[in-house]
C-alpha cells in the first residue's frame, strides 16, 4: 500500500488532535474530488514499518496527546488497501486501545465486501459514500457532500 501524506498533528479530519494518513488508491474518481492525486494506487510513497512505528509513537506521545487516527485518501477500503489497513487498525487498537479510529470511504456501508467489513471491526467512526459535487456543502463537518454519512460503529 502507498500513501500520499502523513500529518502527525491534525485538527481537521476528526475531533480533537489526531494523526491522519492519506492513502493511495481510489476507484470512485468522484468529479470535484480535492484529492484526485491519490487515485492511483501506485502514486505516493510505500507504507513502511518505519511509518507505522512513527504513527504509533505519535499516538502514544503524552507531550501532545492525540485523540486518535484518521484514515482517508484515496480510499482506505480500496480493494488493494484492505489487508494493509486491517493490519494497521489492529495494531493501533492493540498498542493504543484508548485511541479512536475514523475512516473515510467512498463505498456505502451496505455494499462493503467481507474484507472491507473486517477493517470496520476496529473502526470507531465511518464516513461513507462518494463525494457528490452537486451536494457539496462546505458547512458540513467532517464530510464534503450531504449524501455522506457519519456512522458511529462498535469496534472490538
Amino acid at each position: 500500500m502507498n500513501y500520499h501524506r502523513y500529518i502527525e498533528l491534525d485538527v481537521i479530519n476528526g475531533p480533537g488532535n489526531r494523526c491522519t494518513l492519506f492513502v493511495s488508491g481510489c476507484e470512485h474518481r468522484c468529479p470535484g474530488c480535492y484529492n484526485a492525486s491519490t487515485w492511483s494506487p501506485e502514486s505516493g510513497h510505500p507504507v513502511t514499518e518505519a511509518l507505522i512505528q512513527r504513527i504509533l509513537a505519535d499516538l502514544k506521545d503524552s507531550r501532545i496527546p492525540r485523540h486518535g487516527l484518521s484514515l482517508t485518501g484515496g480510499d482506505p477500503l480500496f480493494h488493494g488497501n484492505c489487508a494493509d489497513i486491517l493490519q494497521l487498525v489492529q495494531r493501533v487498537k492493540t498498542e493504543c486501545p484508548d485511541k479512536n479510529i475514523w475512516l473515510w470511504t467512498g463505498y456505502l456501508l451496505e455494499d462493503l465486501t467481507p474484507a472491507q467489513k473486517a477493517v470496520l471491526d476496529y473502526v470507531d467512526v465511518l464516513i461513507d459514500g462518494p463525494f457528490i459535487q452537486s451536494q457539496a456543502d462546505p458547512s458540513l463537518r467532517f464530510r464534503g457532500s450531504a449524501n455522506q454519512r457519519i456512522l458511529e460503529l462498535q469496534p472490538r
